[in-house]
């Protein structure tokens, strides 16, 4: 079974060496960086607070969902090939289910 844990290191391994190096610089701003722009980081309207990290190449639109745990620490639950305009919904509730698994986890409600 994948989990939350798995799942953007699975993605990320599958990627070329550039797409690697973009999906690095933007993790770096959303971890080092006070403000980070909404070009690479933004909250999902209507969702349980899920944030998305926006990666753009020349070739791919790649999307990491991620969600805040106390305020510091950010935690990565899926990343998709963004294809159409608008995040697609399951990719939300998958990072919604991610979430709610790992603060069950973290609780020690196995």
């Amino acid at each position: 079974m994948v989990t939350y844990k798995d799942r953007f290191i699975e993605f990320y391994k599958n990627q070329d060496l550039k797409v690697q190096q973009k999906i690095e610089y933007a993790l770096d701003l959303v971890r080092f960086e006070r403000q980070v722009p909404k070009k690479f980081f933004k909250l999902l309207e209507n969702t349980n607070g899920i944030w998305e990290i926006r990666v753009v190449t020349t070739f791919k639109s790649i999307r990491i969902l991620c969600f805040q745990d106390e305020g510091n620490l950010v935690v990565l639950t899926n990343c998709f090939l963004k294809k159409a305009q608008k995040t697609p919904i399951k990719e939300i509730k998958l990072a919604e289910k991610l979430k709610k698994e790992y603060l069950k986890e973290k609780k020690g409600d196995f």
